[in-house]
């Protein structure tokens, strides 16, 4: 269990505390409860007290990254909280996709011109787009809200760097790397050599051949050569945009030939290479000690020491500090999860990108905006009881969703503010 925050009566960040503790602080009124998540309480009869080296750890990943606080106490290194940051990159370029779709149908829908605007912007060095961005700004947010609640010393971030060529060609060298899979090939050529000069999906040969996508373009396929195969036009216009598992399901010989053939893709390995260095010097900026370690001995502190392979365990163990690291029995991170703080668009669109609904007025409604975190006291009906969650949705006529209920404004008590984050305690 994660140890909760504690700051001073000047709010002065210390060193945290057990459960236990917090919980004998909090019932003979000498602590209140500052932030319910992360649970953080504040002293009343307290400015000051003894601290320990404190350091913060972060195990970099596509789609989560592990978080970890390692204390220095007398008796050794010890994690005194950790969580897994869960990503929403994915999202992000769902949502660009879906506004670059609907401005480019402006034509088939006969609106207005509006004139390019791409060629008059410029990008700064270091420039990444918003999907991996993301990424970057949720790590800086938590080591900044850890940097007010906890008397942290240093930061140990890891970088890991994946040869992209050597994971799809086990043993390339030299001269190979500037040759690159396509060299004296032009793609159609490439992919003729390579599928036999036939259709992947029925075998038919002597007739035109198209090239497909294996993993459909719309449903998040990539434009690498692995991703690419031929197929005759029957065979393309069936499987339309299907994954390849569906259009095959009933012939799994050639299903497991395709996959066999193919290559993985390589996008959470691109989008590590491209944030490893970034993450890093966004945390420099705060003025602490920033050093980075590789994976390889991330892993090897991690088995040598029996632990488990999980994001936030990656994190303890990262440096050379982490070859000793104690994590006790029992100890379960924080699940947090990047959900935004609401969309920027005033009215929805339907399908065919056409307005639907009215205009959005007003973001909050008697003081609730969606993802706040309230209790709900119901009396009656169906939602008797007390409950308490993030509010899904609110309505202008004043009826929140929580959970599975809706119900009216009055009966909801607000806990904390929206932040762009969900929590969940992790199970065992």
């Amino acid at each position: 269990m994660n140890r909760v925050f504690v700051l001073s009566r000047t709010r002065t960040p210390l060193m945290p505390c057990h459960p236990a503790r917090a919980r004998k602080l909090l019932r003979h009124g000498r602590a209140a409860v500052f932030r319910r998540q992360p649970f953080t309480i504040i002293l009343s009869d307290r400015e000051a007290g003894e601290i320990q080296p404190v350091v913060f750890k972060a195990d970099p990943g596509s789609k989560t990254t592990g978080l970890a606080l390692v204390a220095e106490f007398q008796r050794g290194r010890q994690v005194v909280w950790a969580a897994n940051l869960t990503h929403r990159g994915h999202r992000i370029k769902a949502a660009l996709t879906d506004r670059r779709m609907f401005r480019r149908g402006r034509r088939g829908r006969h609106c207005r011109y509006r004139p390019a605007r791409f060629d008059n912007r410029t990008r700064k060095a270091g420039w990444l787009p918003p999907s991996l961005m993301s990424r970057v700004n949720n790590v800086s947010a938590w080591y900044s809200r850890l940097l007010d609640r906890t008397p942290i010393t240093a930061a140990q971030v890891e970088t890991v760097r994946f040869d992209t060529q050597a994971m799809q060609t086990p043993g390339i060298s030299g001269v190979q790397y500037q040759q690159g899979t396509l060299a004296g090939y032009e793609v159609r050529e490439y992919l003729l050599e390579k599928w036999c000069r036939r259709c992947a999906y029925c075998g038919a040969e002597n007739v035109p051949l198209e090239i497909d996508h294996i993993h459909p373009k719309s449903r998040g396929g990539s434009e690498r050569i692995s991703n690419l195969t031929l197929a005759c036009v029957p065979c393309n216009q069936a499987k339309s945009n299907r994954p390849v598992e569906d259009f095959l399901a009933r012939d799994l010989k050639r299903l497991a030939r395709i996959k066999a053939q193919a290559k993985a893709p390589l996008k959470d390995a691109a989008a590590v290479n491209a944030t490893r260095y970034a993450i890093g010097d966004t945390l420099k900026t705060f003025g602490l000690p920033v050093s980075f370690w590789s994976g390889g001995r991330t892993k090897f502190n991690r088995t040598a020491q029996g632990y488990a392979k999980a994001h936030w365990i990656d994190a303890a163990c990262v440096g050379e500090e982490g070859s000793d690291v104690k994590v006790p029995y029992g100890f379960q991170p924080l699940i947090i999860q990047a959900t935004g703080r609401g969309r920027r668009r005033v009215r929805g669109n339907d399908r065919y990108g056409f307005p639907r609904g009215k205009p959005r007025t007003q973001k909050r409604v008697y003081g609730f905006q969606t993802g706040d975190l309230a209790e709900l006291k119901c009396l009656a009906g169906k939602s008797a009881g007390a409950h308490v969650g993030r509010i899904k949705s609110i309505r202008s006529r004043g009826w929140f969703v929580l959970d599975k209920h809706d119900r009216p404004a009055r009966e909801f008590r607000l806990l904390q503010r929206a932040d762009g984050y969900a929590y969940t305690a992790a199970t065992a």
